[in-house]
């Protein structure tokens, strides 16, 4: 076998493989043979069929047969002698037979080498959340809101209560398509509505009518009134003010805390906030690695593995969006640039862990199968069913082994702690 690569690009080869023709020749025979053995022909008995008649009957099937197991064992075999990693698979063209030699040409995208630089040059910025009494005040509060009551006030409206309205809205004096409600609710303050319409809701009472003006946003949804001035005339049927229930046992029962009441239900929601912090800090760093690894290891990746990426993205979206006609699919170039990122950091992140030679931590096997487990009634239970489900742990393993990539990059790079508010880093709104 002789064989011949050619680089056609950075990544692109073009492979040509030549094979003498006499030994391809004598399988074909062999397998003619053992056709025509068991062969049933019209006119002939079994194992009667002459080998002219064979060779007529089913020469080029076998041949083809042949050719294309010879291709790929050759295939197989010139990629290994040449030491080079395929990313997928080939295009082969064959040339035409001399009568001495099969030959073809293979052309095929390798994958890139890889050679990191620059791990412990990495700048993470750590967050390390601390939750204070006023974080704990304010969750509390939100807890309360969602289960706050509404009691009718006669007074003028003010931010946080809510007002019940029969509302008319028009441009010009021509009332648009969905610019009239009857006994409407709208929550002062919430953002439920635009700012100029829950402006002219402040200090107004019950049976009050009043008017006034609406701009619309430049960007608003509906083209027909973007950038537009309406007028609105309102019918005020209540004003209610918000009840928050007490902080007590019962309170904490409501939340399906049946023991340990206020304190027990006070601990569940700090270690609530806890774990919220801690996803979102492992988010965070996990991005930063990313971001950096990218910068620092820039990397040509296979068309071949983009484009498969390309279309798993586009699955997961139809999935997510409950598509089932790929005619109603979203455009596949829509997740070209998010394939490629994807593609360049699973090489990376592979490439980190040959280096670092980073075996599946057990420990670390665990904590992310009690992650999983942690939202769940009798969870110890599911933990250690799925630990002791192959099939569990062999889909989470490489998400764990890259996850410690991530955290040798973290350890070893220049990380820096820096201390933040749950407020801040939670981007919290105040109550």
């Amino acid at each position: 076998m002789e064989v011949t690569v050619e680089s056609t690009g950075t990544l692109e080869r073009r492979m040509r493989v030549e094979l003498p023709i006499a030994p391809i020749e004598q399988q074909v025979d062999t397998r003619l043979k053992s056709v025509g053995r068991t062969a049933k022909i019209k006119g002939f008995r079994p194992g009667k069929v002459p080998a002219k008649v064979v060779k007529q009957r089913f020469g080029r099937q076998v041949r083809e047969e042949v050719l294309n197991e010879v291709l790929q064992k050759s295939y197989s075999e010139a990629v290994v002698r040449e030491k080079l990693n395929p990313a997928g698979g080939p295009k082969i063209e064959t040339e035409n037979e001399n009568g001495k030699t099969f030959a073809y040409v293979a052309t095929f995208e390798i994958m890139p080498e890889v050679v990191l630089k620059d791990l412990e040059k990495i700048k993470i910025e750590k967050p390390e959340v601390t939750i204070g009494d006023d974080d704990m005040a304010d969750m509390l509060t939100k807890l309360r809101k969602q289960k706050a009551s509404w009691k009718a006030v006669d007074r003028k409206s003010a931010e946080g209560d809510r007002v019940t309205i029969d509302f008319v809205g028009s441009v010009k004096g021509e009332v648009f398509a969905g610019g009239e409600a009857k006994n409407y609710s709208v929550a002062l303050g919430a953002g439920q509505m635009l700012p100029d319409f829950e402006k002219g809701l402040i200090g107004v009472k019950a049976s009050d009518e009043t008017t006034f003006k609406v701009k619309f946003p430049k960007e608003y949804h509906a083209e027909e009134l973007a950038g537009k001035k309406a007028d609105f005339k309102v019918t005020v049927h209540r004003v209610e003010a918000e009840a928050l229930p007490e902080l007590n046992d019962e309170f904490a029962e409501s939340f399906g805390v049946t023991e340990g009441g206020l304190e027990r239900f006070k601990i569940d929601v700090r270690e609530n906030m806890e774990r919220e912090a801690d996803h979102k800090v492992k988010a965070s760093l996990r991005e930063q690695v990313m971001a950096a690894l990218l910068e620092s290891n820039p990397l040509e990746i296979p068309h071949t593995l983009k484009h498969q990426e390309m279309h798993t993205l586009q699955r997961e979206a139809m999935r997510r969006m409950g598509i089932e006609k790929d005619e109603q699919a979203p455009p596949l170039a829509n997740f070209a640039k998010a394939a490629e990122k994807r593609v360049a950091l699973g090489l990376l992140l592979r490439q980190v862990i040959v280096d670092k030679n980073l075996k599946v931590d057990e420990a670390l096997m665990r904590a992310r199968v009690e992650d999983l487990c942690a939202g769940y009634e009798e969870a110890e239970d599911m933990v250690n069913m799925y630990m002791s489900n192959p099939q569990v742990l062999q889909q989470l393993e490489p998400m764990v082994v890259e996850q410690q990539a991530i955290d040798w990059i973290i350890e070893h790079g220049n990380t820096k702690v820096k201390k933040i508010a749950f407020k801040e880093f939670m981007n919290v709104p105040a109550s």
